[in-house]
């Protein structure tokens, strides 16, 4: 039941996933569920619930993430960068978390799932180097202090990709005004009887 029912929220998603990738995202939700009852990682306890509320949830986004490097900012259970990671094995993905328990449970699915594309870094993103064409978070703050927290790590042309539930439109107003709105993105994510959207931010020159 729970091969299909991954199968449908793809078939629903329009996304097609080989099975090698099906099952190493059930072996995610499988490790995550796991180490839950020890790290408390996710407030999510029942398995069917995981693929809807998190699978499924996370690689709604995957039409609109792009070619370049991603990082993945306040990844706490490794969602949506694992996920993210699993569907897409040409994507560099960085994960960041400042709790030493989710990035030790992180560093562990990235070598028990085999992902040579993830690398996961213990720090506040605010004190982190490097560039990145795409930074993606989920439920991690406020738009406007994820730009601030992480603008110095978004490369030339590259994007903010912020998950959020009911649409934002009080913390757009509130963006600096070199901040461009890209798109706004409702999505409809199976099983998931809840608002979501993708903000798609850039900045000005």
């Amino acid at each position: 039941m729970t091969r299909k029912a991954l199968a449908a929220g793809f078939a629903d998603l329009g996304i097609d996933l080989p099975d090698e990738a099906q099952q190493k995202l059930l072996a995610f939700r499988d490790l995550l569920l796991k180490w839950n009852k020890t790290y408390n990682l996710t407030a999510l306890r029942d398995p069917a619930q995981a693929i809807s509320h998190h699978l499924l949830d996370s690689l709604a986004i995957l039409p609109h993430v792009g070619s370049g490097n991603l990082l993945d900012v306040g990844s706490g259970g490794g969602l949506p960068g694992i996920p993210l990671a699993i569907a897409r094995p040409d994507l560099s993905v960085s994960m960041v978390d400042t709790v030493q328990k989710k990035t030790t449970f992180l560093q562990q699915a990235v070598i028990e799932l085999a992902l040579r594309n993830v690398t996961v870094h213990h720090a506040r993103v605010e004190e982190m180097q490097g560039q990145y064409a795409q930074i993606s978070s989920r439920a991690f703050a406020e738009i406007g202090l994820f730009i601030s927290l992480t603008r110095h790590l978004l490369a030339p042309n590259g994007r903010w990709l912020a998950m959020k539930g009911v649409r934002p439109d009080e913390e757009l107003k509130a963006l600096p005004a070199d901040i461009a709105v890209e798109a706004i993105i409702p999505l409809t994510v199976p099983g998931l009887d809840a608002e979501r959207h993708l903000i798609i931010l850039k900045a000005g020159s």
